[in-house]
C-alpha cells in the first residue's frame, strides 16, 4: 500500500511537471516588428541594414532561450538618397508619428536630434549589452552629446592624403623615397606646404594638367575640417558645448587653400561631378595628391579600375598616408565620420531595438561590412580578427585612427560648415582673400548664430 502511494505521488509529480513544460513550450508569442532605416551606396554598403537580417535570427533564439514571449521581425528601408533629403525624411516621419525605431546617420547629426527630443539617450541601456565595451573607446567622443551617448558607432573610416606613385616616379622619385613618405608625414618632416611645392612642379613639368597637382573633394564635407585643425582651430568649446571659430587659425587654412589654387597652381577641383570628371582623373592618374575616404578604394577597384586589374593595379599605382602637419614636426591628422545607429524616442521597445544593434556591433558582422565597403572596423582587437585581416587596405590604415578628429555634434554645424565653405570657395575662386574670407566668416556667423558661436 505504501509502495503504491509513492507510485501514485511519483506519477502525479511527473504529470505535473509535463503540464508545466507543455506550457512552456506552448506560451503564445507575440511578433513585435523594428523598423530600421539606412542609407548606404549599393552594394558596397548594403551591409548597414542586411546585418540585422540575420540579428533578428540571433536575438530570436536569445529570446526564446531566455523565456521571453517576443519575437523580431525587422523591416529594413535602405536607399542611397541624398542627405538632405534623408535627414529631412527622418524629420517628418517623426513629425507624422512615423519615425524608424533605429535611424542610422552620420554622427554630426546627433545634437540636432536629441535637442529636439527625437532620439534617446543610450547610457542606462547600455549596461545590459557588455559588448559595446569593445567599441574603440575614442569613438564614444563621436556619439556624446552633454555628457550622454546617443549613438552606437557603425563604422569608421579616415580621409587619407592620397598620391600617385606612378605620377611621382616621374618627377624623379626613386620607389624607396615613394615608400618611404607615409613615414616621413608621420613624423611630421613632410607638411603641407612640401606637398604643395611637389605639386606645382607636377604642373610645371607637364606631368598633370593645370590644377591637378592637390584635389580636395569637390564640394562641401567633413574633410575640409581636417586642414583646419592642422592649423591650430577648434571647432566646438568643450565647457559651453558651443561653436567655435579661431581668426587666427582660420587665416591660416584660407591662404593654404588660396596658396593651394593661385600660387602653386594646383587646385581646380571645385564644383566638378563626382562621377563625370572626379574620380575618372583621379583613377585616370591625371592628378598627384588628392584626399579621399578609405571606403572610396572599393568603389575605384570596382566601378573605374576593375578592368585594368582592381586592387592590383591600384596597389602598384596609389598610395595614401595621414594629412601633413601644418608645420616642420607637427602632428599630422585624418577626419573620422562615424555612422552611428541611433534609436527614436518613439521606438516602443528600445530594449529589443539596442539588442539588435549590440548583435551587429560584432566581430562578425561589422568586419563583413567593413571588408566589403573599405570602412575601418570600430572594434578593439579587430586587426586580429582573421576574416578584417584578409583586407591589406583596412590593417594598413587602421593607425590612423590614433591620429583622428572629428567634426563637432552641435545642432548648428551645418550653418557653420555652409559658410565657412562658402568662404573657402571664394578664395579658390580668387573672389576673397584669405583676409576677406575670415571677415566674411565672422560676419555670417556673428549673423546667422549669435550667441551660439565663440569667435576667437
Amino acid at each position: 500500500m505504501k509502495r503504491l502511494l509513492v507510485l501514485m505521488l511519483i506519477g502525479c509529480f511527473v504529470v505535473a511537471g509535463g503540464l508545466v513544460a507543455l506550457a512552456q513550450n506552448t506560451q503564445k508569442t507575440e511578433t513585435i516588428t523594428i523598423t530600421i532605416r539606412c542609407r548606404a551606396k549599393p552594394p558596397m554598403e548594403n551591409w548597414r541594414g542586411n546585418n540585422f537580417i540575420l540579428a533578428a535570427e540571433e536575438l530570436n533564439a536569445d529570446l526564446e532561450a531566455a523565456g521571453d514571449p517576443r519575437r523580431v521581425k525587422v523591416v529594413i528601408n535602405q536607399d542611397n538618397i541624398d542627405w538632405g533629403d534623408y535627414v529631412t525624411e527622418f524629420v517628418l516621419g517623426y513629425g507624422a508619428g512615423e519615425s524608424p525605431d533605429i535611424w542610422l546617420t552620420g554622427h554630426e547629426y546627433i545634437g540636432a536630434q536629441a535637442e529636439a527630443g527625437r532620439i534617446i539617450p543610450l547610457d542606462k541601456l547600455m549596461k545590459e549589452f557588455p559588448g559595446f565595451d569593445n567599441v574603440i573607446n575614442n569613438l564614444w567622443d563621436s556619439v556624446s552629446y552633454k555628457g550622454k551617448i546617443w549613438g552606437i558607432p557603425q563604422d569608421a573610416e579616415a580621409r587619407p592624403l592620397y598620391f600617385n606613385k606612378v605620377l611621382l616616379s616621374k618627377l624623379g622619385w626613386s620607389a624607396d623615397e615613394i615608400a618611404a613618405l607615409p613615414d616621413k608625414i608621420k613624423k611630421g618632416e613632410f607638411t603641407l606646404y612640401d606637398m604643395l611645392r611637389v605639386a606645382k612642379e607636377a604642373v610645371d613639368k607637364g606631368i598633370v594638367p593645370d590644377g591637378n597637382g592637390f584635389w580636395t573633394r569637390p564640394k562641401n564635407g567633413p574633410d575640409f575640417t581636417a586642414f583646419y585643425y592642422a592649423f591650430g582651430g577648434d571647432t566646438i568649446d568643450a565647457t559651453t558645448g558651443k561653436l567655435v571659430f579661431d581668426k587666427e587659425a582660420g587665416l591660416k587654412y584660407y591662404k593654404f587653400f588660396y596658396d593651394a589654387a593661385h600660387s602653386y597652381g594646383s587646385m581646380a577641383c571645385l564644383g566638378l561631378g563626382w562621377s563625370e570628371a572626379w574620380h575618372p582623373a583621379i583613377t585616370g592618374s591625371k592628378v598627384l595628391f588628392w584626399i579621399g575616404g578609405t571606403w572610396q578604394w572599393a568603389e575605384w577597384a570596382e566601378a573605374y579600375l576593375k578592368d585594368l586589374g582592381g586592387e592590383d593595379y591600384m596597389w602598384k599605382t596609389f598610395g595614401f598616408a595621414l594629412i601633413p602637419a601644418a608645420d616642420k614636426g607637427g602632428r599630422p591628422n585624418t577626419l573620422t565620420h562615424p555612422m552611428a545607429y541611433l534609436i527614436s524616442s518613439q521606438c516602443k521597445y528600445p530594449d529589443l531595438a539596442l539588442a539588435l544593434i549590440d548583435n551587429v556591433t560584432n566581430y562578425g558582422p561589422n568586419t563583413r561590412h567593413a571588408i566589403a565597403s573599405t570602412h575601418l572596423g570600430i572594434l578593439k582587437g579587430q586587426t586580429e580578427y582573421m576574416f578584417y585581416k584578409s583586407s591589406r587596405l583596412l590593417s594598413e590604415t587602421l593607425y590612423m585612427l590614433n591620429y583622428t578628429t572629428f567634426l563637432p555634434n552641435n545642432p548648428n554645424w551645418g550653418s557653420y560648415s555652409s559658410i565657412t565653405y562658402e568662404a573657402l570657395a571664394g578664395v579658390v575662386g580668387d573672389t576673397f582673400t584669405p583676409q576677406e574670407a575670415v571677415d566674411f566668416v565672422v560676419d555670417g556667423l556673428q549673423r546667422e548664430l549669435g550667441d551660439k558661436v565663440i569667435i576667437r
